[in-house]
């Protein structure tokens, strides 16, 4: 499970980085904006069906990585974020973009950093790390 402060983070910002990988095993990263409700992430997209994200997750390699992250200050530089593994599927739904087909991730993985409590001393991030419902070798 998330954070009450977590939840709060994820919530507040609108841009996150997403890794799927192709077919041939090729990684790919790409900046997306998100929707969070709570538990889980969508991630959609103007023609979304023609995306690299979307065609790996079709193609069955389900796993993903995001990152939501940025600096609360640079001085003293403090970055925070939220480093999640998960599967992807596709899905039907109404959200930000409308009616269309979106990316939902289900998180089995969560590592955050200075989102619970924020340190100034280099090396020293405050790190949290939660297992979530949803096993990543499924």
């Amino acid at each position: 499970m998330f954070t009450e402060k977590e939840v709060e983070y994820l919530k507040s910002q609108h841009l996150a980085r997403i890794a799927t990988v192709s077919p041939d095993g090729q990684p790919d990263v790409i900046p997306v904006g998100y929707e969070f409700d709570g538990q889980q992430i969508y991630i959609s997209g103007h023609d979304v069906t023609t995306t690299r994200k979307y065609k790996n997750v079709q193609a069955g390699n389900a796993k993903v990585a995001l990152v939501v992250d940025d600096l609360k200050s640079v001085n003293p530089w403090q970055p925070r974020g939220i480093r999640i593994y998960g599967k992807a599927e596709v899905v039907r739904m109404v959200g930000r973009l409308g009616d269309g087909l979106y990316l939902r991730i289900k998180p089995a993985v969560s590592w955050s950093w200075n989102i619970e409590s924020a340190s100034n001393r280099p090396g020293k991030q405050g790190i949290h790390k939660a297992t979530h419902s949803v096993p990543i070798g499924e």
